[in-house]
């Protein structure tokens, strides 16, 4: 069982670097605004919980048998309406709290089209992960959890500083 759950946590290691390679990536925007990097935390804690949420309760539903393999399209369609909701609701509170760190409100919409598209990316992925591992005779519980975060914040980072990019013109 060690070598077990050593492999898997080598694994999630690995996939944890692409986190730090996102933000090499994109080092030269973050030199040039600061500010970027104060809502890292926010956005990757906020799209980690949001995806942990949904993994929680999409493993719950596989394991009293409210749900299948073949309810994959349903449980994703029905997470990606409530992440455009969720997502909503929380980009309009992030522009608010990055217009009161920032002073910006081209900052503050990037931070709030961030939290956005985050929130549904996460919501996304966590709905269909565990679904996956169940797929592939993996303990969608032992996996899903920390493969979601891993990779949420990873490509949440990536979906950041893209949109920084692009509305910043940085």
């Amino acid at each position: 069982m060690v070598w077990k759950r050593l492999g898997w946590l080598l694994l999630l290691f690995v996939t944890g670097t692409l986190t730090g390679t996102v933000m090499r990536l994109f080092e030269n925007q973050l030199t040039e605004m600061v500010i970027l990097s104060v809502f890292v935390p926010l956005l990757i804690g906020t799209g980690g919980n949001a995806g942990s949420q949904t993994t929680a309760t999409v493993i719950r539903a596989l394991a009293v048998g409210d749900i299948d393999l073949k309810d994959s399209l349903r449980v994703l369609w029905h997470e990606l309406r409530t992440a455009l909701i969720l997502g909503a609701l929380l980009a309009l509170i992030a522009y608010v709290r990055a217009l009161t760190w920032s002073n910006s409100s081209l900052t503050a919409a990037v931070v709030a089209s961030s939290i956005f598209a985050i929130v549904i990316w996460a919501d996304c992925v966590g709905s269909l992960l565990p679904l996956l591992a169940a797929k592939l005779h993996i303990d969608p519980a032992l996996i899903s959890g920390p493969l979601m975060s891993t990779l949420v914040d990873a490509t949440g980072l990536l979906i950041y500083f893209s949109i920084a990019r692009i509305v910043l013109r940085i």
